[in-house]
């Protein structure tokens, strides 16, 4: 019965969506479609981030306003590692798929998977992530907010049967909304989608990329009103002979910034070796209790400790701690943020590694408003100077998002519009840019970008590169060639030539090994020698090509190779077998329709 239910349910289904499609084409222009289906993902994204933000501070705040701020609370210990536990088995046992590293997922999807992304996506990372961080894990809840809006864009997309490009500008759509909607930042929305998922700026994107961005923010205005995630007072105003500790500033959060990008490839890297997933639960999930029991402002995101600091309120971080009798040292409190800075990446990969989910959206954030803080602690202890710390801890999450995002634009748009902090652009400007010119220098990928490079499957501003590496070297393999064996006649070969209209013929073993190819132009005087018919071998007359493509192989080089030999056709072969040729022509062809399919104007 439950199958017959299940039959009647995609026949049903497939009809209605067939009715949904001749409706959209009977009743909107193609432009019109993309304006009202950006704002239905706007609503839709900027409520998902609603939920989500709203639920983690909820459970946040149950679990952890009644601790008194002088005392330490062993449940620091118990609450991220039964977080991590629940996240594991709700992502192990009920989605069992990989729901971590959300934006780097979303640059896979479009690269590699004509910007599909699965259904579950809508609301798996929502909930995993909720369990994480709402019970302290050290991660933040923007990559999951963000892989969940453009998961809404792209099945809503493919939904009424979008081409690829209409369906990579839902997906930016989505992500645009989210982050809109979570931090009621309509600009910072867009540039993040702009930057970070490298979408062209083109007026075919943007308009709706600006539908869907503002919509969200307007429904994150309905229902929080002016309040934001973080509210910046401007206490201290921005004095030009200030200028130069702003340029060491982004010098220092660049440096942070290396650390925490090598720090965490290295520490994934470390728990990708363990191979039990009970293993890496319980490795991480002690790790990290331990973590923020010794410093607590490693809980959950760090947005309340962030909000201590923009208040002058930054000794309140040694709160719940062991070392709450420091307070009224600076030289102490210097060493606490030290540990924080030196740790976060630790905490925030403990909990990733171990199963938790949630991104690093919100760790760089925190720390950069550390490494702002400790800065300029740091020269004020001196007693000849006095910067103004909040000043400098909103130049330093700039700074510090720049560095590791690699999104130096995103880093001050979302900064100010976040916190309101309009009056420091120039500091935010000159922070932020320093911070990335420094760490380009060591690192040419950001945390998000650098595993894709690593496999070749990052997608990038340079359009031809792109699109390269949007094409499939096997779904050009041509298989219409007449396949020889080494010990077939000239005979044989000339009624191959007979029944074929290529001008190469593979010479394959019984093992299906390619031995080597004979070339019509090679052999065209002794088609006509029939006495040699019965006598010459085709292995006589083979050669074996210098030059193959192995179906692993990037388009890029697949290109590089036709340019180097040039040479019409190269055989494609796996661990030596045979499988076809691919030809200049048809890489050529499918080149220019998949520029077509990407184009946005």
């Amino acid at each position: 019965m439950f199958r017959t239910f299940k039959i009647l349910w995609r026949k049903n289904s497939k009809q209605w969506i067939n009715w949904l499609v001749a409706w959209r084409i009977a009743n909107f222009s193609e432009r019109q479609f993309l304006y009202l289906l950006s704002f239905v993902v706007g609503i839709v994204s900027g409520l998902a981030a609603l939920i989500l933000k709203n639920l983690i501070h909820f459970v946040d705040e149950r679990l952890t306003q009644w601790i008194a701020v002088d005392s330490i609370s062993y449940l620091f210990l118990i609450y991220p590692f039964l977080g991590i536990v629940l996240t594991v088995f709700f992502v192990r046992f009920f989605i069992k798929d990989d729901i971590g590293h959300g934006v780097s997922k979303i640059l896979y999807a479009i690269s590699r998977q004509s910007s599909r992304i699965k259904p579950h996506n809508t609301w798996s990372s929502m909930v995993a992530s909720s369990l994480t961080i709402g019970l302290g894990g050290s991660v933040g809840a923007e990559a999951p907010i963000v892989l969940t809006g453009a998961s809404i864009g792209s099945n809503l997309a493919r939904l009424f049967r979008l081409n690829y490009k209409y369906i990579t500008l839902m997906v930016g759509c989505g992500a645009a909304g989210a982050i809109a909607g979570i931090f009621n930042a309509p600009i910072a929305g867009i540039v993040f989608t702009l930057e970070v998922l490298m979408l062209d700026l083109t007026m075919a994107f943007l308009i709706p990329l600006l539908i869907s961005s503002v919509t969200a923010a307007v429904i994150s205005y309905l229902f929080m009103g002016e309040e934001v995630l973080l509210r910046f007072m401007q206490i201290h105003p921005f004095s030009v002979d200030t200028v130069w500790f702003y340029i060491f500033l982004g010098l220092f959060t660049g440096m942070v910034g290396l650390y925490f990008t090598r720090m965490t490839m290295y520490l994934e890297k470390k728990f990708k070796t363990i191979h039990s997933w009970a293993v890496r639960l319980l490795i991480g999930g002690l790790l990290m209790g331990v973590l923020v029991f010794i410093f607590p402002p490693l809980w959950g995101e760090g947005y309340r400790e962030i909000a201590l600091i923009f208040n002058e309120k930054g000794f309140n971080l040694l709160n719940n701690s062991l070392f709450f009798s420091w307070k009224d040292s600076e030289y102490l409190i210097l060493i606490f943020l030290a540990g924080i800075l030196i740790f976060k990446v630790v905490a925030m990969v403990a909990t990733t590694g171990s199963g938790g989910i949630g991104g690093i959206f919100a760790p760089t954030l925190f720390m950069g408003a550390i490494a702002g803080y400790f800065f300029a602690l740091l020269f004020n202890i001196s007693g000849k100077f006095d910067l103004p710390g909040n000043n400098f801890a909103l130049a330093g999450m700039a700074g510090m998002m720049a560095a590791v995002m690699h999104a130096p634009l995103t880093a001050i748009f979302l900064t100010a519009e976040m916190t309101g902090g309009y009056d420091l652009f120039i500091p935010l400007i000159i922070t932020s840019t320093v911070a990335y010119v420094t760490i380009m220098r060591f690192e040419p990928h950001s945390v998000y970008t650098k595993r894709l490079a690593q496999t070749g499957d990052l997608l990038t501003h340079h359009k031809d590169k792109t699109v390269l590496r949007m094409m499939n070297v096997r779904n050009l393999i041509e298989t219409d060639f007449e396949v020889l064996p080494p010990n077939a006649t000239l005979g044989d070969l000339v009624k191959a030539i007979s029944r074929s209209h290529r001008n190469l013929y593979p010479v394959v073993d019984e093992n299906g090994i390619l031995k080597g190819m004979v070339k019509l132009s090679d052999v065209k005087n002794l088609i006509f020698e029939h006495e040699l018919y019965g006598k010459v071998k085709v292995k006589d007359l083979m050669y074996m090509p210098e030059f193959f493509i192995s179906p692993h192989d990037s388009m890029e080089i697949v290109a590089e190779k036709f340019e180097t030999c040039g040479r019409y056709n190269l055989a494609v072969i796996e661990e030596g077998k045979y499988l076809g040729f691919i030809s200049r022509a048809v890489a050529f062809s499918k080149y220019r329709k998949t520029v077509q399919d990407f184009s946005h104007e």
